[in-house]
């Protein structure tokens, strides 16, 4: 079984680079997304509590079973650590035996830029360049970096009530696009095409104004993935063609939690394959409301492991035991 750890993960960007990785990663999620009658999927299993959560993320075709350890814990940069930390299985269904265990801790905030890309270039206008960013936290360059394989972006404002974490964001990006430090969420908004938030605070948000809603305008709302979190108010989303990666999930986790299940417009694999519209005009105020669904996890799992051998990355270990007479595993502890 292949072990893929952190450093065998930065390895693994480092050699296809991370922008093209990020690309990979987009393709890939949409592929498994157009798969979408074939998978099996559940809404996350999670433990909720004051401080934070814990989830497994299950989903599986007739090939590949993955699954995802992950928790959500605010609070936790005020004590060192990361908000959010994860570790995948990937497993082969036919044997039931597993493949790779992962570190998912990077390759989560790679695939929640990834699928985030992939909404916005298809509810997004074709033409957007500019780009607005609320939070500059652990997954902010990821997104805008992601979001520019399936966008022409340019310029990026950005805030963040850090004024730490804006010059971290500035450090790491301001050679590659034309950064604007906005002074309030307001001004960060004024002018952009595509709205991303991306906040940690569990609680329920009102970040954007209605009266700043602008015809023609999308927004990725990133910050919302359990029950009691969100970023807009019931009356921004009214006003937004909203849509979801996974209704059962979304309406607990979603932004549709405080509006319900009529306010969604399709999911994400309806609008790929043909079956829902997406962005109809110009005029349109597109929502992506995401929470992060098992789908994305496999699929980049899956993605993992092809460039892993591909690249010969990782290293086998063996949590599996491997017996002559696979109905004596008492031989495997006998004395004798």
């Amino acid at each position: 079984m292949k072990l893929i750890t952190v450093t065998d993960m930065q390895a693994l960007i480092r050699r296809v680079g991370l922008e093209p990785f990020l690309a990979l990663a987009v393709d890939a999620i949409e592929d498994y997304l157009r798969r979408w009658p074939e998978l099996r999927l559940s809404p996350r299993h999670a433990f909720h509590y004051p401080f934070g959560v814990t989830e497994l993320m299950p989903c599986a075709d007739d090939r590949l079973y993955g699954v995802k350890y992950v928790n959500g814990h605010p609070g936790n940069p005020a004590r060192g650590k990361l908000s959010v930390t994860a570790i995948g299985l990937l497993a082969d269904v036919p044997s039931g035996y597993p493949l790779m265990v992962s570190e998912m801790t990077l390759l989560t905030a790679v695939r929640t830029a990834a699928v985030a890309a992939l909404a916005a270039g298809l509810l997004a206008r074709l033409e957007s360049q500019r780009v607005a960013l609320i939070g500059c936290g652990a997954q902010a360059e990821f997104q805008v970096l992601a979001l520019a394989s399936r966008l022409p972006v340019t310029e990026v404002s950005y805030f963040d009530i850090d004024a730490t974490a804006m010059d971290k964001f500035a450090g790491h990006l301001g050679h590659r696009f034309h950064l604007r430090r906005g002074q309030d969420i307001a001004d960060t908004l004024r002018e952009a095409d595509v709205w991303i938030t991306l906040t940690a605070a569990k609680q329920h948000q009102s970040l954007i104004d209605e009266a700043l809603l602008r015809p023609g305008v999308h927004i990725n709302a990133m910050g919302g993935d359990c029950p009691g979190k969100t970023e807009l108010s019931p009356e921004v989303i009214r006003r937004c063609k909203t849509v979801v990666e996974y209704r059962p999930q979304s309406e607990q986790e979603g932004e549709i939690q405080q509006t319900g299940a009529a306010s969604v417009h399709s999911e994400l694999w309806e609008i790929l394959t043909n079956q829902r519209s997406g962005r109809d005009n110009d005029d349109d105020i597109t929502l992506f409301d995401a929470v992060g669904i098992a789908v994305e996890d496999l699929a980049v799992l899956d993605l993992v492991a092809r460039l892993a051998e591909r690249y010969d990355i990782g290293s086998e270990v063996t949590l599996v035991p491997d017996l002559a007479d696979p109905k004596d595993l008492f031989s495997l502890v006998a004395g004798n």
